[in-house]
C-alpha cells in the first residue's frame, strides 16, 4: 500500500513539474518528451513517467506523434479560439454558481493574486497569476468536476494566448477587467460578473485573431521580396 501511494505521488510530482514547464514555455511546442530521459531526470522508473505523460495528454498539453513518441502539443489559432469559446460557457456558468457562495476569504484570495499579478515583472508570471485568478473566481461554485474542466481549458489556452495578449495590451487592461469582476462579485451581482467575464475572455479571442491576421500580413509582404 505504501509503495502504491509513493508511486502515485511520484507520477503526480512529475506531471506537475512538466505541466509547469510546458505552461511557462520552458518546454516549447514540439519538444520531444522521451520516457527514458525523463525517468533518468526524475530518478524514477518509466511507469510513473508514462502515467504523467498520459495525464498531460488528457489535458491536451502532450500529444503522441508517429516515430517521435510524446511531444509538447501545439494548437492552431482556430483550435485556441474554440477553447476560448468553451471557457466562456464554463467560467460564466461557474461564476453564477460561485458568487452567491462567496465570503470575505474568497475575495481576499482573489485580491492577493491580483496584487501579486501587479507586482510581477515577467509574462510567464502574468500568465500564472491570471490562471490562478480565474480558478479562484470559479472555486466557490463548489463543483470539482466543473473546476477541473476550467483548469484544463485555462492551461490549454493561457500558454498560447498570454504572450500575444501581453505584448498587445500589457497587463494593465486585463488587470482592470479583473478588478471590475471582483467589485461586481463583492456586490453579489452574479449576472454582472458573468457578463464582465464573457467580455474579458472574448477580448482575448479578438486580440489573438488580430495578432494572427497581422502575422499573415507580414508573411504575405515578406513573400513579395
Amino acid at each position: 500500500m505504501a509503495a502504491r501511494k509513493e508511486a502515485k505521488a511520484l507520477h503526480e510530482a512529475i506531471r506537475e513539474q512538466l505541466r509547469q514547464e510546458i505552461v511557462s514555455g520552458a518546454l516549447p511546442t514540439g519538444t520531444q518528451l522521451r520516457q527514458d530521459a525523463l525517468a533518468t531526470r526524475f530518478n524514477a522508473s518509466r511507469i510513473p513517467v508514462r502515467e504523467a505523460l498520459r495525464q498531460l495528454e488528457a489535458e491536451g498539453l502532450v500529444a503522441h506523434q508517429l516515430n517521435r513518441g510524446a511531444v509538447v502539443a501545439g494548437m492552431s489559432v482556430e483550435q485556441i479560439c474554440e477553447l476560448l469559446d468553451i471557457r466562456v460557457a464554463l467560467e460564466c456558468h461557474a461564476a453564477r454558481l460561485a458568487v452567491p457562495q462567496m465570503v470575505e476569504r474568497d475575495f481576499a484570495a482573489m485580491e492577493a493574486i491580483l496584487k501579486a499579478y501587479s507586482e510581477s515583472q515577467s509574462i510567464p508570471e502574468w500568465a500564472e497569476h491570471n490562471r490562478r485568478f480565474h480558478l479562484a473566481l470559479s472555486a466557490p461554485a463548489n463543483n470539482k468536476r466543473l473546476l477541473r474542466l476550467i483548469e484544463e481549458f485555462c492551461l490549454n489556452t493561457d500558454r498560447y494566448t498570454h504572450v500575444a495578449m501581453s505584448r498587445a495590451t500589457g497587463k494593465d487592461r486585463p488587470q482592470e477587467d479583473h478588478y471590475r469582476i471582483v467589485e461586481a462579485a463583492r456586490a453579489g451581482d452574479a449576472d454582472q460578473v458573468a457578463a464582465l467575464l464573457e467580455v474579458h475572455i472574448l477580448d482575448t479571442k479578438k486580440e489573438l485573431m488580430a495578432s494572427a491576421r497581422a502575422q499573415d500580413r507580414e508573411a504575405g509582404l515578406s513573400l513579395r521580396y
